[in-house]
């Protein structure tokens, strides 16, 4: 509908039908005017499959949904670095919505994974905010092709579960561009999202539903977003303050009271009515948009939207080691499969996002059809039951029998249920005692054993050592058992790269110290270095880094060339690697593109991911692969100037194969064309000082001969200390010394004459 006759129909609300708007029907289902024709839409939970209640509703997953079809989680999705895998995702997701007449899916979740305990990380993309908005924005764009609205969130740092509702997100200005909104702005800014939510938690003590800078500063008149913006389910605080803020709807329903809260506030002259005006035309606008591309053709297709979840899981699987080419397995050896998960796997997490699955393919079920597995060499031992942490001696003794008589054993292990859940964050990195000791037990009498992982977040190995394969499934979707299985036995070439960090133990993680919080207060005190850009600035050890991932074939990156060799910012510069299958079978390998700052005046990370593509390339074959870079691959956010800044200076180009395995690199020297202005005062440093052209000349001029005097007078006292004062100390103190220490040092020198000479250096 033409924004002009949304416009004529809210002139034609009353003022309690427009404040009505503004919150929800029921649990999952706006409000409409039925004599205006304003249709009430329904809403869904399901980033990775729909969460579709009918009748009691809730919002962690309690009570059951419709039967549909559950997709790998983020924490998987992200892993696969294939956008057009997750488009596909996205679409697959939109026919379905089409299908159960539901207007808006809510999600991405696309919180940074600050910390591996987050309750909530199985359904986030990365640690890193550019995978993070180029792996959401896949999934929007392939939403929102069916004429289906999405709901990114929740927006924005919400990083713990812990006081989620009340607990306020402290960071500075800088680390909140550079990590915690850039996880949402590529996207908004490219694939327009229909709606945005926003998260429970405060940032720097305010509530985000009530956070103008965010809501509208920001969001809407920085980045152009022009949907409307809806509160996680029960995450309003004071109603009115919200509104004005630029948050459209409260979810769900508030049984009249806070609308009744709006209409008294236009009343009593609190609130401009053009305020409430402007949240119902936004709101409009994409009600209109999905009711006005109905398609009422659409089918919900279970058993194909199965097999997609199969092929989307493939991808996302990690190969994280793979010793002597254990895998892939042959056909004709006998296989022992051991550990719960084989016959039940553990395929999703809890919560708001729980999948009543239509079915589930457990990786014993699809022994019976996938290509090269025999069923007969195929052998099962429980080994353990984590309905409780406890080891249960007779299975661990069968499973460790049943592994002893096998060629290979593969043990399917993770975490449970209770380990990782919407609502609570974990309180270590460790799997069940039970399933660490049954791998250790096997491994002793098995050489050849293989470990895959069904869980949703890092978790330790103490046994790594002792095992030749580790396979991390992740939370993988109801089709997780086929889609592993064809990993195993090589139907499909493992192609995962890990979207975030593996340390090796919590102990390493940056943030360690102060995750969680107290007094309702969680400080980001690491900044930016979040993830990788932690451990690879400290060069410190991880269990497997990020962007770290395992291939049956080989490649090998070859002939990088960048278009230019000297820029300036706002140039885009292009860059180009060849990329060739040096192995025996066909492979699909992530390209990973980091910049690192070679110099400069601030702190930064080490090295950033600004570019990632994944290629498929048959035995021998060589693929050029092209990035385009702009001025905000070299940038970093100046809280002088509030913006994006380029420092000029060299820049490394480099390709990696994961964070801390960089294989090529070029240098390239980026010119800034923004001049910040420099404001010099008594305590300015001669350093501060020289460095600037501008200051240098006129200090120069001005004190040609005083710094001799001054340089005589130092000179002729360090003779007089000896050793005590060397050159590099003459240096280093002339460096850091402010211009008020020359009234003590330079005979003649005095106050008033430095503040003429502050005038002409900030003229």
């Amino acid at each position: 509908m033409e924004k002009k006759k949304i416009k004529e129909m809210v002139a034609r609300m009353t003022l309690e039908e427009k404040a009505g708007l503004c919150s929800g029907l029921d649990f999952w289902h706006t409000k409409g005017v039925e004599r205006l024709r304003i249709p009430s839409e329904m809403v869904s939970d399901g980033p990775h499959g729909l969460r579709k209640q009918d009748d009691a509703a809730d919002h962690l997953g309690i009570n059951d949904s419709i039967k549909a079809v559950c997709f790998p989680a983020g924490c998987a999705t992200a892993s696969s670095f294939n956008r057009e895998l997750v488009t596909k995702l996205g679409e697959t997701l939109g026919e379905e919505c089409q299908a159960e007449n539901i207007s808006t899916i809510l999600g991405p979740a696309m919180n940074i994974k600050r910390s591996p305990l987050c309750g909530r990380n199985f359904e986030y993309y990365s640690e890193d905010p550019f995978v993070s908005a180029e792996m959401g924005g896949a999934l929007v764009h392939g939403v929102q092709s069916k004429n289906v609205g999405t709901s990114p969130k929740h927006f924005m740092a919400n990083n713990q579960e812990y006081h989620r509702m009340t607990s306020s997100s402290e960071m500075d200005e800088r680390t909140m561009r550079e990590i915690y909104l850039a996880s949402f702005e590529g996207m908004v800014k490219k694939e327009k999202p229909w709606t945005i939510m926003n998260s429970y938690n405060k940032l720097n003590g305010t509530y985000l539903c009530e956070n103008k800078e965010m809501l509208t500063d920001i969001l809407r008149k920085e980045w152009g977003f022009d949907g409307y913006v809806m509160t996680d389910w029960g995450a309003m605080n004071e109603r009115v303050e919200a509104l004005k803020a630029g948050c459209n709807l409260e979810m769900p329903s508030c049984g009249g009271a806070t609308d009744a809260e709006i209409a008294a506030a236009v009343q009593d002259g609190t609130l401009d009515e053009a305020v409430l005006d402007s949240a119902c035309e936004e709101f409009l606008n994409v009600i209109f948009r999905y009711e006005e591309n109905r398609d009422k053709t659409s089918v919900f297709e279970y058993e194909r939207d199965h097999k997609i979840a199969r092929q989307v899981e493939e991808e996302c699987i990690v190969l994280l080691k793979n010793d002597d080419a254990v895998l892939p397995l042959s056909s004709d050896k006998k296989i022992a499969f051991i550990g719960k998960y084989v016959k039940e796997p553990r395929y999703q997490g809890g919560g708001s996002s729980h999948i009543n699955s239509f079915k589930v393919e457990s990786a014993w079920d699809a022994s019976e059809f996938t290509q090269n597995v025999k069923r007969e060499n195929l052998v099962f031992a429980k080994g353990f039951d984590d309905a409780e942490d406890k080891v249960d001696e007779t299975l661990m003794a069968e499973a460790v029998q049943t592994a002893e008589k096998a060629d290979v054993a593969v043990i399917f292990a993770g975490l449970p249920d209770n380990f990782e859940s919407e609502g609570y964050d974990r309180k270590h990195m460790s799997m069940p005692d039970c399933q660490n000791k049954l791998i250790e037990a096997v491994a002793e009498v098995q050489p050849n054993t293989v470990v895959v992982l069904h869980n949703g977040a890092p978790v330790e190995m103490p046994w790594i050592g002792k095992v030749k394969a580790v396979l991390e499934a992740y939370l993988g979707g109801q089709a997780v058992g086929g889609a592993v299985l064809n990993v195993l036995y090589g139907n499909t070439n493992p192609s995962g790269h890990l979207a975030e960090t593996f340390p090796i133990r919590l102990h390493d993680t940056p943030c360690y110290l102060n995750y969680g919080g107290e007094h309702d207060k969680s400080v980001y005190s690491e900044g930016v270095f979040v993830g990788y850009r932690y451990y690879a600035s400290k060069d410190m050890k991880v269990l497997f880094p990020f962007g770290y991932g395992l291939s049956y074939t080989t490649f090998a990156f070859r002939n990088l060339t960048v278009e230019k060799e000297r820029i300036k910012e706002s140039e885009e510069l292009t860059v180009n690697v060849d990329v060739t299958n040096t192995g025996v079978c066909t492979g699909k390998e992530v390209i990973q593109l980091y910049v690192a700052p070679k110099e400069g005046t601030i702190i930064r990370p080490v090295r950033e991911l600004k570019g990632f593509e994944k290629v498929e390339l048959v035995p021998g074959e060589t693929k050029t692969v092209q990035f385009v870079l702009d001025s905000r691959s070299y940038a970093y956010w100046n809280t002088e100037i509030h913006d994006w800044h380029v420092e000029s200076g060299e820049y490394e180009i480099q390709i990696g194969r994961n964070a801390q395995d960089i294989v090529l690199s070029k240098t390239v020297y980026v010119e800034s064309e923004t001049m910040i202005p420099k404001v010099f005062n008594l305590n300015s440093t001669m350093g501060e000082i020289m460095s600037d052209p501008k200051g240098k000349a006129v200090l120069e001029q001005a004190f040609a001969s005083m710094m001799g005097e001054e340089a005589q007078a130092m000179g002729e006292q360090a003779q007089g200390d000896g050793e005590a004062i060397s050159n590099e100390m003459m240096a280093a103190m002339m460096e850091g010394m402010p211009l008020r220490q020359l009234i003590s040092f330079v005979p003649g020198v005095t106050k008033e004459a430095l503040n003429q000479l502050i005038m002409a250096l900030n003229n």
